[in-house]
């Protein structure tokens, strides 16, 4: 039987604790998760993007096995019931917390530790991590959506696990609770943690995310570095009175040079500092010279046309 113990070696940055292969899923004849498999490695927040209805959710129930469908997923090379302490592997927080409407919030985590083998301290530490010792007292029905939020962080976190899974945690907050949470949970990466963190806001997951899982009628259709898309499709703006000049040598390097006017041009497939080596080394002077990275948004709705169009 596999041993909490075992994590300290086997959890490190960039190895994949996570790895969920092949999952499946139909309900009423109509295929919700299609044949979907990614991984999630240490110390990275991996986002996992699709609008709403790609199945994200589902696709995370599967990997927890709280839906049942075909393919499987391990946590550190095995399935998740195989653990003793499965709270201490894995965190998860599918919308907000759950428990009695009228219970505390301490009172309520000192219930969820009892059940996974936790001392009641943690309790205090996890409510005071996710910054609701004010609402320690508070019933959960008084809870805020963006307190509810946060409390079903601190029950994730309960048993310090490897892994840390949550569907939609943005959902509810308000602009100051978003940036605490982008906070804590590149703190909880940072201390070599799988973090998987599905969202349909794309804006909000470029600035947290360290790599995506795009998700476009329950299949992957994308895999990707968050460093890796800032280099795919960049767009670069030049202008110049002697523009036309770097047509052939932006060729050459394998780029695409296409005129907007006689001193403008757009060019593709290189980066802009390869542009202005070539201006220089041919003494072109160069009056513009702009780099436009793709967005997040930009890689996904590409993405997910083209998966549209081929369905």
């Amino acid at each position: 039987m596999p041993e909490r113990s075992a994590f300290p070696a086997t959890a490190t940055a960039g190895s994949d604790p996570v790895r969920a292969e092949g999952l499946t899923w139909r309900h009423r004849g109509r295929q919700i998760v299609d044949d979907v498999s990614l991984s999630v490695p240490a110390g990275a927040v991996t986002g996992f993007l699709g609008a709403n209805g790609a199945g994200k959710t589902t696709t995370l129930r599967l990997m927890l096995g709280l839906t049942s469908g075909q393919g499987r997923t391990t946590y550190f090379g095995h399935p998740l019931e195989r653990w003793r302490a499965p709270a201490r592997v894995v965190g998860a927080v599918l919308g907000g917390v759950a428990g009695h409407p009228r219970h505390t919030l301490a009172a309520h985590l000192r219930m969820v530790a009892a059940g996974v083998g936790v001392h009641d301290e943690r309790v205090g530490q996890v409510i005071e991590r996710v910054g609701l010792a004010d609402a320690a007292d508070k019933r959960l029905e008084n809870l805020s959506l963006g307190m509810a939020q946060r409390a079903g962080i601190a029950q994730a976190l309960l048993g310090d696990p490897a892994v840390l899974i949550l569907d939609e945690p943005a959902n509810g907050l308000d602009p100051h609770s978003i940036r605490w949470l982008r906070d804590t949970l590149r703190q909880l990466a940072d201390e070599g943690k799988a973090v998987l963190v599905s969202s349909h806001l794309l804006a909000e997951m470029q600035q947290l995310a360290d790599r995506v899982v795009v998700l476009a009628r329950g299949r992957v259709v994308a895999q990707t570095s968050i460093e890796r898309l800032s280099r795919i499709g960049a767009e670069i703006t030049v202008q110049s009175p002697r523009v036309g000049e770097l047509a052939e040598p932006v060729a050459r390097l394998g780029g695409t040079f296409q005129p907007l006017d006689d001193s403008r041009a757009k060019v593709l497939g290189i980066t802009r500092f390869e542009v202005g080596d070539l201006a220089a080394e041919r003494g072109v002077p160069l009056h513009w010279l702009d780099e436009r990275a793709p967005t997040l948004e930009d890689y996904y709705l590409a993405v997910a046309e083209e998966e549209f169009r081929i369905s």
